[in-house]
């Protein structure tokens, strides 16, 4: 360790922490999901998707490098020789944020994504009733997927949280870093945090195969090793949890297929066929009082999409899953968009911003508004019908 980066504590004032404290505490008053520090610039927030400005001070340089040996403390020193860093930082008892502090050109920048302490619940977030049923899988793999910030963390938070609630079971998580946290309940929950805990995902899924799991959470599947152990977890009796930064379930199945070599084909895609139970992939959307909901996309894996699978005809997998949402319970985005819409969630103009096949959307929801409105007018014509009659007999007056 060079000696010029090892911190002082007690010559810390912590004033830039107090500052902190306040603009996280207004990011969370109007419900924002992201706090932006950045040196050279002012302070900004993420509200209903957008980036806001919550004050016009400018952090300097000094605030910067100040604010990150306040946060870290001993572990600065690692901030210098890594030049990103990630950890949690609890501000009260209702609200934790993950954090990453990160060296740019102007100096530090940091980004707190705001994780509720309140576990979420599947009903809470509205998803959809399938995903209950995943909780219950005893062996195979679910994947949930989307873009950065759609979401994916706070579903399988949701999920873990279902199975810790009606299981008997033993859940491991493997994260980077530990967001939400269970206390045990009907299941024991055991989460390490890469870099604490762990060193790394691939060797620490390993290693939870020798820890008598049930359930493993897997934060993220970002490299080959980590798929190919997740996989070979969920072939042997386990239920594995995981992420993947795809849009769609069929873009899922194409990355995972696409990560491992011509000659080792034929065996993955046998693999992956018999363990995929499920694939969850979201979008944000914004409803119409303003906030956001995920538009979520539904892969029940069944005999045809293991068919698609085997015989490489991935392409196929969004009409297997259209077709399929009576019988199975599955659904596409446009689907999910046309439910929303029909709930009177979402604009017409947003769904289709969202929308897979805005052609084709555009088409059904014309079609939901034309019935709708040949409903409206049935019943203002049976309405009419009605009233005359009773005139007639003197039912009114």
């Amino acid at each position: 360790m060079n000696p010029k980066h090892e911190i002082d504590i007690e010559s810390l004032t912590f004033e830039m922490t107090k500052k902190l404290k306040f603009y996280l505490a207004k990011l969370v008053e109007h419900g924002g999901s992201d706090l932006h520090i950045k040196s050279g610039s002012n302070i900004r927030g993420r509200i209903n998707g957008q980036i806001l400005p919550l004050s016009k001070e400018i952090i300097s340089h000094t605030d910067g490098i100040t604010l990150a040996k306040e946060l870290l403390r001993t572990r600065f020193p690692s901030l210098i020789q890594q030049k990103n860093l990630d950890f949690t930082y609890k501000l009260n008892e209702n609200y934790r944020f993950r954090v990453n502090i990160f060296f740019q050109v102007e100096g530090i920048s940091a980004v707190f994504r705001t994780i509720p302490t309140k576990l979420p619940t599947i009903e809470s977030l509205r998803l959809p009733a399938i995903i209950n049923s995943f909780c219950g899988i005893n062996r195979g793999l679910v994947l949930v997927t989307g873009p950065t910030g759609s979401g994916k963390t706070t579903t399988l938070a949701a999920m873990i949280n279902y199975i810790n609630r009606t299981y008997k079971k033993h859940i491991i998580t493997i994260e980077d870093p530990v967001e939400f946290v269970y206390n045990d309940d009907k299941a024991i929950v055991n989460q390490r945090a890469i870099g604490q805990d762990a060193l790394g995902f691939s060797d620490s899924l390993r290693a939870a195969l020798r820890e008598d799991p049930d359930v493993i959470l897997v934060g993220e599947m970002r490299d080959l090793e980590t798929i190919e152990t997740a996989m070979h977890a969920a072939e042997t009796g386990h239920l594995v949890l995981s992420t993947l930064h795809t849009l769609d379930a069929k873009e899922t199945v194409s990355r995972i297929l696409g990560m491992f070599p011509g000659s080792e084909q034929n065996r993955i895609k046998m693999s992956l066929a018999s363990t995929l139970k499920g694939i969850v992939s979201q979008r944000l959307v914004r409803t119409l009082d303003g906030k956001r909901t995920a538009a979520v996309e539904i892969l029940v894996n069944n005999t045809r999409i293991s068919s698609l699978i085997l015989e490489g005809r991935d392409t196929e997998i969004t009409d297997a899953i259209r077709e399929g949402k009576d019988i199975y319970k599955c659904q596409t985005f446009d689907q999910s968009l046309l439910d929303l819409y029909a709930q009177n969630r979402v604009s017409r103009e947003e769904a289709l911003s969202a929308a897979t096949s805005r052609n084709d959307l555009a088409l059904d929801l014309d079609y939901f508004d034309a019935n709708k409105a040949l409903q409206q007018k049935s019943l203002k014509s049976n309405s009419e019908e009605f009233s005359k009659d009773a005139n007639i007999i003197g039912l009114k007056k």
